[in-house]
Formats: C-alpha cells, sequence, structure tokens
C-alpha cells in the first residue's frame, strides 16, 4: 500500500512546494514569508488521503467543484471538534438527559457526512469504467459486486470516513508538531538539512525512496512522535475478562484508555523524557521501539502506521531540502496542545520562510510552470 500510492503522495508534495515557492517569490524576486503551516500540511494530508481513497482532491487551485470541497472541508472541521469532544453523560449516566446539545451535533453531523460519502459513492460507481484512476474506492466498488451482503453501502461509507479522517489528522498533526520542535531546536533543524543535502544534494528534488536513506531524520519523526503522539490517548479498548491491576478489580467490559503521553514522558525509560533529542534513537535507548507505541501494538495497531511515517518524513524532508526556516519572533513557539481526539497544537504553527539558495534554481526550473 505504501509504495502504490507513492506517486499521489509526491504529486501532492511538489503541489506543497509549488504554492510555498510562490509566496516566497514576487515578481520573480526571492522574499521572506511567513507562512500558514498549519493550514499547508492540513490540505496536503486530506488532498492526499482523498486522493488515495476516492480519486478526488478538494483543496488547491485546481478544485473542480467548489461546492462540494466547501462541503467537505465542514464536515471535516466539524468532525474534528465532535470527535475529541468529551460528554459527561458517558462517564455518568445520571447527567445523560442533562446534556444532549453534544449528541444533536453528532446526529446532524453524521446525517450530512453519510449524505455526502453517498453522493461520491454513487459518482465513482458510475465513473468508474469511464476513469482509469484506480482508487481505494474502486476496489471496495469491485467486493460489493461480487459479495453485495457484505460489502454494504454502509460498510463502505464507513471505511471511506475511517480511512479519510484517520489517515490525515494524524499525519498532519505529526507533520506540524515535528516543524515546530525543529524550529525550537535550530541546531537539529541544520543537522537534518545537512544530512539532506549529503545524501540528495541539490539537483534533484527529495523522493520518497531517499527516506529509508536518511536515519535523522526518521529519528526527528520518532521523537516527535514520542512526545506528541497524534492518539495520546490510543482509541478506547475493553477489558474482555476480569482482572486486577495494581490493586484495583477491573471488570470484564470496563473502558479502558492507555495514556501514551505518560508512558513516552517516563523517565523509567527514557533519558531526559521532557527534552527533543532525535539522536536516542541512534543509540541503547532507542534499541526497544516496543517502548514507543505511536499507534499501538499488536493485531489492534494502525493499519496505517507505515504509510504515514513514509508520508511525514517525504513532507519534512521536502520543505526542509528546498527552503530555510525560523520562528516569526525570537521567543520560543508555544507548545501547548489542543483538545481531540487527535493531539492539535493549540497555537496553529506559522513560520518565516525563504528559498535556499543552493535551490534556487532547481526550483525555478522544477516548479515554474
Amino acid at each position: 500500500l505504501p509504495i502504490l500510492f507513492s506517486g499521489i503522495r509526491q504529486a501532492e508534495v511538489r503541489l506543497l512546494l509549488k504554492d510555498i515557492w510562490e509566496e516566497t517569490t514576487t515578481s520573480g524576486d526571492v522574499c521572506t514569508k511567513k507562512i500558514d503551516l498549519n493550514r499547508g500540511f492540513s490540505e496536503l494530508a486530506l488532498n492526499i488521503m482523498t486522493k488515495m481513497v476516492a480519486g478526488k482532491r478538494y483543496y488547491g487551485k485546481d478544485v473542480a467543484d467548489v461546492t462540494e470541497a466547501k462541503r467537505f472541508s465542514g464536515i471535516i472541521r466539524e468532525g474534528a471538534v465532535l470527535h475529541g469532544a468529551a460528554n459527561p453523560g458517558d462517564f455518568l449516566p445520571m447527567l445523560k438527559w442533562m446534556f444532549r446539545g453534544l449528541e444533536k451535533r453528532m446526529v446532524t453531523w453524521m446525517k450530512s457526512t453519510d449524505m455526502f460519502y453517498q453522493r461520491l459513492l454513487d459518482e465513482r460507481k458510475e465513473t468508474t469504467h469511464k476513469d482509469n484512476t484506480r482508487a481505494i474506492i474502486d476496489v471496495l466498488i469491485k467486493l460489493q459486486q461480487q459479495d453485495p451482503a457484505f460489502f454494504t453501502n454502509e460498510v463502505i461509507k464507513g471505511m471511506i470516513m475511517v480511512l479519510v479522517l484517520a489517515g490525515a489528522d494524524t499525519s498532519s498533526a505529526t507533520m506540524e508538531w515535528a516543524m515546530a520542535l525543529l524550529l525550537n531546536n535550530p541546531d537539529c533543524l541544520k543537522k537534518v538539512q545537512e544530512e539532506i543535502d549529503t545524501v540528495v544534494g541539490h539537483d534533484r528534488l527529495l523522493n520518497e525512496e531517499d527516506v529509508a536513506k536518511l536515519p535523522y531524520l526518521q529519528n526527528i519523526v520518532m521523537e516527535t512522535l514520542r512526545l506528541y503522539p497524534p492518539t495520546p490517548l490510543l482509541l478506547p479498548h475493553e477489558s474482555s475478562e476480569d482482572c486486577n491491576i495494581c490493586g484495583y478489580d477491573v471488570p470484564r467490559g470496563t473502558m479502558l484508555m492507555v495514556s501514551l503521553w505518560t508512558l513516552h514522558r517516563d523517565p523509567r525509560w527514557w533519558n531526559e523524557p521532557e527534552k527533543f533529542i532525535p539522536e536516542r534513537f541512534e543509540g541503547k535507548e532507542g534499541e526497544s521501539l516496543y517502548k514507543l507505541l505511536p499507534f499501538g501494538l499488536g493485531r489492534r495497531n494502525c493499519p496505517g502506521y507505515a504509510m504515514g511515517k513514509r508520508a511525514v518524513g517525504l513532507v519534512l524532508g521536502s520543505v526542509l531540502q528546498c527552503f530555510n526556516w525560523k520562528r516569526p519572533s525570537h521567543e520560543m513557539l508555544d507548545m501547548s496542545q489542543s483538545s481531540g481526539i487527535t493531539m492539535p497544537k493549540a497555537q496553529p504553527l506559522e513560520a518565516v520562510c525563504t528559498i535556499r539558495p543552493c535551490m534556487a534554481d532547481l526550483l525555478l526550473k522544477e516548479l515554474k510552470c
């Protein structure tokens, strides 16, 4: 799966580079510009997922149906809020009747989401035989033709929704946290740029195959996932049997939450756990990756983990190869977290950007069209 859709990811990354390049180039002259990386990473990740899943993109200058794109954007924004909202009635049933507003919003959101994905599914069924694009939805439609009793429209719509939301949110959040950490640690930023210059050079743009040859870049991704796991409490689990944990009786069927935030910052397992030290994964401390569980472990772990790491590495490596970055002011960036099922930055990331002189000619050649 990661290799199958690498062309889509690389095409979207190139469009992001072009957008940044155009913003930092005025009348042919290179200038310094503040870039909204929160928006750039979010739209990039969503376009990658929707292109892979449904063969369509909803953000950018070349979007065909602006109305549909706005509708999709609204669904994504509302879904991000609702999926991370805490309903007191879930924990204290006696209060459930008092807090109905959230449930009503969820019902409304689900209806609009279902209608959106149903239109998408119907459209794809009509155009699949005309369109050479092979997206995940095409495979699901073919499976539905073979086994309609199992692969119902509801099953397909549910799979599409989960793939888009889960794949985009976690990737974009990790990209944003990683860049914020690098901006607060310019020595690390310089070190990874030097690695990219040595391995990839200045004669071509970094591609997905290069990521495996950039160990320090991979260490940065892993250290980011340690400090800011995209799902800090994982997804809710349930105890399969009665058990006793540290003297506490846990009945069968109890909701279980795993605090990755606590595990990843536990001084018993990590040296100086609050510090950003990508080098920790070069030595013995990083040998046992069972301490690093950003997407869970075992049969219930995230199936898109490998693809997500490749995508994050490709995006980070590309923007670092092509541009120089610094904080908007001398003050350190605010690294506080917002609430949600994922863990986004409370303050959307902006950074000051200039084209790297060593990459100026290549970017002009590759991106000007």
